[in-house]
């Protein structure tokens, strides 16, 4: 790895070691960068924000749009200290982010209490066999509201 994505690895790990041992998370941090500088830094703020969803990639994520001003992260690269769990990789993807580098496996995550395992195993599994209940109620007032949104000529589409 070149000396570029090593020193920007090691800020993503500062971060989520700087964190934890603030008592503000789990060891998780992750930057955003575009066009070699930092835009956004994020930790974990599950325990301390008691929000599930304030994993340090969805954290930098939300840092990084409000910072650009734009939902679009394209031409950007995440550093994070782990590899992204399901919720933050489908993040990054709806972010649009170019690449992801990152430095412990899931499976080192898995070793020490962050085991995403259960999750990767039900995605794929039909709606019937998961493991939370998923129940489908058709209501047409829910496909009016698809179909005005197929319609509509000022939408943004993202």
């Amino acid at each position: 790895m070149c000396e570029h994505h090593e020193n920007l690895m090691l800020k993503a790990v500062d971060l989520s070691a700087r964190h934890m041992r603030a008592g503000e998370g789990g060891p998780f941090g992750a930057i955003i960068v575009k066009d070699g500088k930092v835009v956004s830094e994020g930790h974990n703020r599950v325990t301390s924000s008691n929000d599930p969803t304030a994993h340090a990639e969805v954290v930098a994520i939300r840092e990084a749009c409000s910072a650009l001003g734009t939902f679009s992260l394209d031409g950007c690269v995440i550093y994070t200290s782990c590899e992204p769990c399901p919720m933050c990789l489908a993040a990054i993807y709806w972010a649009r982010i170019e690449a992801i580098y990152y430095a412990n496996t899931r499976k080192d995550a898995a070793n020490i209490g962050f085991d995403d395992d259960h999750i990767y195993d039900e995605i794929p599994k039909d709606i019937e066999d998961r493991v939370i209940p998923m129940k489908h109620i058709q209501l047409q007032q829910a496909s009016d509201v698809f179909e005005e949104w197929r319609t509509k000529p000022d939408k943004v589409l993202y």
